[in-house]
This record gives C-alpha cells, structure tokens and sequence, in this order.
C-alpha cells in the first residue's frame, strides 16, 4: 500500500532535499545579483563576483585546494571530467583507468580511444575493488601520461586506494585524476596529501547543492587546452583564450545563483562537520546492510560497511530490477534507482549486465525510521516470492 509521502533514497543520483539555506539563497542571488561577474564594472557585477570568490574560496579550503584560482567551475562532474580527459590527453597517449568507471569517464575514453590514445583498464573484483597492485603494475607496464579513477564506485560505493595511489602517482611522473562524483561531501578529500592533481566534482550531490554546479581542480604547472573557448571577461581586445586560470577554462556565464547555493550547501557540511555526516550515513548504511542481509532472496553486492559509502545495489530473486524498482514506487511511495546506473562497466565487473540492479541511498536527512520503513517493503515483497 502506497505511503502518502515520498521517501527519496536516490541521493547518489542527486541529494534531496537540500539544506534550508540552499533554496534562500539561490532565491536571494537570482533576485538581488543579476548582473554577471566579470561583465561590469558597476556595482551589480562587482557583487556578483564577490560572490564568485567567496564560492571559490569556500571549495578550496574544504578539498585543502592551496591557491583558489586553480579551481575552475564547471555545469557538472561530466563537463569536468571532459575537459580534464580532452585538455590533457593527445594521439599517441596511454590512459589507465579502472574497470568501475562511470560513463562519465567511460564515454570520454571510448571517443580518445578512437583518436588514437591507448585505454587500458584495470579490473576489478566482484564487490568492486580495485587493488592498488594491479594498478600500479599497469602502470608500470604501460607508462601512462595519466591514471584515472574514481574514489567511489556509484554502484556499489566501494571505495577504492586514492590515498595509497596520489602520491606514488607523483613519484612516478604519473597525472592523477579523481572523480569524486560520489564522494565529494561525504569522504574527506585533500588533493595535497592525497596527491590529486585533478579533482572533478559535482556540487548537487555530497556537497548538497544546486544541480547545475560542478568544478575542476588543476594542480599548479598543470595546463590544459580548452574544452570551450569564448567570453571570459578579461583580454577581451585578444582573440586567443586567456592562458591564465580560472578564466582560461571558464568560458561564457556561469550560473551564479545555483553557485551560491553550492556555497551554501558546503556551509552547511563545515557547521555540521563532515564527520558527523559521515557517521550518520555509515549507520544508516550498517542498518540498511544488516536488514537486507536477514533476507534470503536479497542479495548483496559491494564490500559492506566501513569499506563503502552509503549506496547499496541489490537484486531480489524472482523479481527484475526495473519490476522492483516501480513496485517500490508505485505501491510503496520509495523512489530508488534500477538499471546500469549509467556505469555498464562496474555492473560487468560485478556480474550484474544486463539487468543491472536496484540501488539504494541514503543521505545526510534520511533517518533510521524511512530505512526500517524500506526494510518493511522489502520484506513484504520477498514474502510474495
């Protein structure tokens, strides 16, 4: 029977709801800054790209970011990561990533393949894990010019060796990129000690902002070629694009009302503190676990808790995903996510292509009682079988 309220467990896809001051001031930036940073000299653009900086600023002391200019904001994690992958790599290069990479890498990858930049991909085990060895032995083997990963897989939220792999990366001459789609807001991430030298992140999921957010970081005596060219604001009298950053990566107007919110947003984590959010999201993940578990038709995939974030993929027996996934929604008012999760790689990996799974996560304002009111119609299903 269909609850009255919704009960959202899809914050991988995107957090919901946001934190209160997220909506007022999206609201306030849309109503009171309308003119666009850069563009101006008069007052309305002035504050418009205060405002910019104080984002800026935010972001780079919460990823421990050394000089805020370096950091370059983006529509999303996707824009990011293209401009990452299509600045840095030419024919002729040698890229190694992981077999758990979301489309979001993938797609990018396939496209360089076809232009001549060799894609070698490390495999991964059946919860998702890569092992920092194999890593470093195709490394080795191959001589990249860069290894990609994420932190996290979004199918199951393994977490993966970033902190073991930055710095031997460095060592070894290697460009580090991150994708910390999944986690951004909900793992600690500091690009110097971790040895990140590009970091892509959106700002509508951990960091609990706006959808229409996302930066790029570029670590110093990095320089990319462009993905977009056009307006900056600066050298306007030049035809060729800034070579400076920010600007040299930031072409046409950004959407500063959803960037005030993003800085919102990540206000909010620093006055809450990440490690309360972390804990909070790994009960709900052991309890969600620990439930699940107590089923027989259910089955698991990913490491468990302490070893992944809170995202949980799950099949149950006699029932397709997608079936599972709008029983849930229709009868029973869950919204989950079903499928390849945009990450057809990770499911081969796990042994879950075609079908793919139902995926389950909780966030930050999920509480223990909507996971026992999941557990509820979870049990209630498999009992039909």
């Amino acid at each position: 029977m269909a609850s009255s309220s919704l009960l959202y467990l899809d914050n991988a896809a995107t957090s919901f709801p946001k934190p209160e001051a997220v909506y007022q001031v999206q609201d306030h930036a849309a109503r009171q800054c309308g003119a666009s940073a850069g563009r101006g000299s008069a007052l309305p653009a002035r504050q418009a790209g205060q405002t910019l900086l104080a984002v800026r600023e935010t972001l780079a002391r919460f990823f421990r970011i050394p000089v805020s200019d370096r950091l370059v904001f983006t529509a999303n994690a996707t824009q990011a990561i293209n401009t990452a992958l299509f600045g840095l790599l030419k024919p002729g290069d040698t890229v190694v990533s992981s077999s758990m990479e979301h489309n979001a890498v993938a797609r990018p990858l396939y496209q360089l393949q076809q232009r001549g930049v060799q894609w070698i991909q490390v495999p991964a085990d059946c919860q998702g894990r890569v092992a920092g060895a194999d890593v470093r032995r195709a490394c080795l083997a191959h001589r990249p010019r860069l290894l990609v990963m994420n932190h996290c897989s979004n199918v199951t939220g393994t977490l993966q060796p970033i902190d073991e792999l930055g710095p031997w990366c460095r060592e070894q001459g290697i460009v580090f990129l991150v994708d910390a789609a999944q986690s951004a807001g909900v793992c600690p991430i500091d690009v110097q000690q971790m040895g990140i030298d590009l970091l892509a992140a959106p700002g509508h999921k951990g960091l609990l902002g706006p959808q229409g957010t996302g930066f790029l970081y570029v670590a110093e005596g990095l320089e990319l070629q462009p993905l977009l060219y056009g307006g900056t604001g600066t050298a306007s009298s030049q035809l060729e694009q800034p070579h400076c950053l920010p600007e040299a990566l930031e072409s046409g107007t950004l959407n500063l009302p959803a960037l005030a919110g993003l800085q919102a947003g990540v206000d909010f984590i620093c006055h809450t503190g990440l490690d309360q959010i972390i804990r909070h999201e790994q009960e709900l993940l052991l309890q969600l676990w620990q439930g699940l578990q107590q089923l027989p038709a259910v089955r698991l995939f990913g490491p468990g808790p302490g070893q992944q974030t809170a995202v949980v993929s799950l099949a149950l027996q006699g029932l397709d995903p997608a079936e599972l996934g709008f029983v849930l929604d229709h009868q029973y008012g869950i919204a989950v996510r079903v499928g390849l999760h945009c990450a057809p790689l990770a499911h081969r990996s796990i042994g879950t292509y075609p079908a793919g799974t139902v995926r389950v996560s909780p966030g930050f304002f999920t509480t223990s009682a909507d996971i026992d009111r999941f557990l509820a119609a979870m049990r209630q299903l498999a009992s039909r079988l």
